[in-house]
């Protein structure tokens, strides 16, 4: 069986997040604000992808790559937030929460799932401004000159 073309760069997507997280948090650099800001390249690059299959395939239609670009970032963001949520409960939970950075979220000591819904609305809205602006460079580049 082969999986679509959203669900492979989807898991690309999850697998360089997930890759990208354990490293910065080996280091003890997962309360750097900056560093945790630069997952948005791995969802840019699975979304690119995305687009050029459907480009080099023929389909240049603007609504289906929109939806089929926004199926990919939000299946990548949700798989690593998932993935967020088992890791943060086998490191300890609230305990390890207190560890990460509390810049981007909110004042206070959230709990462990409040954590990861703050970190998943902020996925969610990195994943539609990576989408949005990717289409558009997809179709600029598309269109007949």
């Amino acid at each position: 069986m082969k999986l679509p073309k959203e669900v492979v760069n989807a898991i690309i997507i999850f697998a360089g997040i997930s890759a990208y997280f354990l490293l910065i948090d080996l280091l003890n650099l997962s309360d750097i604000l900056w560093l945790r800001m630069l997952n948005v390249l791995f969802v840019w690059y699975g979304v690119t992808r995305t687009l050029n299959y459907n480009v080099t395939h023929g389909k240049t239609d603007y609504a289906y790559n929109l939806f089929s670009a926004g199926a990919t970032a939000f299946l990548g963001v949700f798989l690593a937030i998932i993935g967020l949520v088992a890791y943060i409960h086998i490191r300890g939970g609230d305990e390890y929460v207190n560890n990460l950075s509390q810049d981007l979220l909110f004042g206070g000591k959230p709990s462990a799932n409040q954590y990861c819904i703050g970190i998943l609305f902020e996925g969610i809205a990195s994943a539609l401004i990576v989408v949005f602006v990717s289409v558009q460079y997809w179709r600029r580049r598309m269109a007949p000159e």
